[in-house]
């Protein structure tokens, strides 16, 4: 297996970065089996070009949403993701359109798409025109639980970046305490293990691996309801709507009750789903053999 990132193409224009990547993989893309790519746009359509040129499969699986993210980045907009489609296409700027086309294309013309939730997939249903396409799920990883420590004072955590559909605004509203937290994963862990619990307000958040971060070292959290993880974590989120601060707030107060705190650590506790990454591995190769 080879590995080809997009690193030093962030510093390159559009297109020119496009480009760089679509010559950058043609060693590989020789000699490989299938393509696998983790991403629609930056590397998804310079990897299908070079899928389609030299008669290789590629196997899309999404991640984020890179046309939305950009569009709420540009105009400061609090658009929910679910509603992005419908209600936003007429106010598009050139840019936009065009990253839509492009994504179109390479959507159609990979061999499989893969979502990690059908909620993504019923967003993208309709606008990208996918009832042709080979669609399948792969989940993310669910790991086996890790060692947890007693909190020392009651701050949520939240891991982020500062992005304007990441809602970090609506937070300071809440007026409770809250650590902002960008390490590095291995520290962010030992953090993780020894916080009160996790919040995650944002909107539109497909399958957050925060969350599962959470799960694993048995901490209570706060999601936004815009989300893709819902049919597998349900029975144990505490779920808020990201544009009402008084929910947020209430469910905060409402987690810093001891019994409430309690039964939601036992709750979490209980929860054993386990999907590893030699599952997934498998998942995607038996998508590969039927294609």
């Amino acid at each position: 297996m080879k590995v080809r990132t997009f690193q030093f193409e962030y510093y390159l224009p559009p297109g020119f970065r496009h480009f760089f990547y679509f010559l950058k993989i043609i060693p590989e893309v020789l000699w490989c089996d299938f393509i696998f790519v983790l991403d629609t746009f930056s590397v998804g359509w310079p990897a299908t070009c070079a899928a389609k040129l030299f008669g290789k499969k590629v196997i899309i699986r999404t991640g984020g949403d890179f046309l939305w993210e950009g569009y709420v980045e540009r105009n400061k907009e609090l658009v929910l993701l679910r509603d992005f489609y419908q209600t936003t296409q007429k106010t598009w700027s050139q840019k936009e359109r065009l990253i839509f086309r492009m994504t179109k294309w390479t959507l159609h013309h990979t061999d499989a798409l893969i979502f990690s939730t059908k909620w993504q997939r019923d967003i993208w249903y309709r606008p990208y025109n996918l009832e042709k396409i080979k669609l399948f799920f792969v989940e993310n990883y669910y790991g086996l639980k890790e060692e947890s420590f007693k909190p020392k004072d009651k701050e949520f955590i939240a891991s982020t970046r500062p992005l304007v559909w990441k809602n970090l605004d609506v937070l300071k509203e809440v007026g409770v305490k809250i650590h902002l937290e960008n390490s590095p994963y291995k520290e962010f862990m030992d953090k993780l293990a020894h916080a009160y619990a996790v919040i995650l307000v944002s909107l539109g958040d497909i399958s957050p691996n925060l969350i599962l971060d959470a799960i694993r070292y048995n901490k209570p959290f706060i999601i936004t309801e815009e989300n893709g993880l819902m049919d597998r974590i349900r029975d144990i989120a505490i779920i808020v709507n990201p544009k009402n601060p008084s929910d947020i707030k209430n469910k905060v107060l409402w987690l810093y009750e001891k019994d409430n705190y309690d039964n939601q650590v036992k709750k979490i506790k209980n929860f054993n789903f386990l999907h590893t990454w030699k599952e997934i591995t498998d998942e995607i190769i038996d998508i590969w053999k039927t294609i």
